[in-house]
């Protein structure tokens, strides 16, 4: 048996009434929390650690005041990326691996389904390639 092929939207605005798992999958505060470059560089120190780390800890990856890490890291953990484990007067910071591996995966597979293996045969991309330059990388 052969499987139908799925049709694409002809406009950004039909496309913007069918609801799909990517639109389930792209979490506006997960990409603020992860917008922000300092916050990034807090992210990669606590992964790279391996282990529950406290503020104090944290803050020596940067050269930011102690509150402003405090902030970024609670920004963090409400976005779901960071788990925060109050220990005393201490809160310990940890990064939930399972479950951001497993968003960016699901993610990865909702933007694939979009538009699977990038083909730009009668799909959306072509549209989109068409009119989009490429994605600059910021420095």
């Amino acid at each position: 048996m052969t499987q139908a092929r799925k049709l694409s939207p002809a406009s950004p605005k039909q496309a913007a009434r069918v609801k799909a798992d990517i639109d389930r999958r792209l979490d506006p505060e997960l990409f603020k929390a992860l917008g922000d470059e300092t916050r990034l560089t807090l992210l990669a120190c606590v992964a790279k650690c391996g282990r529950p780390c406290s503020v104090t800890e944290i803050a020596g990856c940067c050269s930011v005041d102690l509150s402003v890490v405090s902030r970024h890291l609670a920004v963090l953990a409400r976005a779901g990326i960071l788990d925060a484990r109050k220990v005393g007067r201490t809160v310990l910071y940890s990064v939930r691996h399972a479950e951001l591996s497993g968003f960016l995966r699901a993610l990865a597979d909702a933007v694939d389904q979009c538009c699977p293996g990038g083909s730009t045969s009668g799909t959306c991309c072509d549209a989109v390639r068409s009119v989009a330059p490429a994605i600059p990388r910021r420095r």
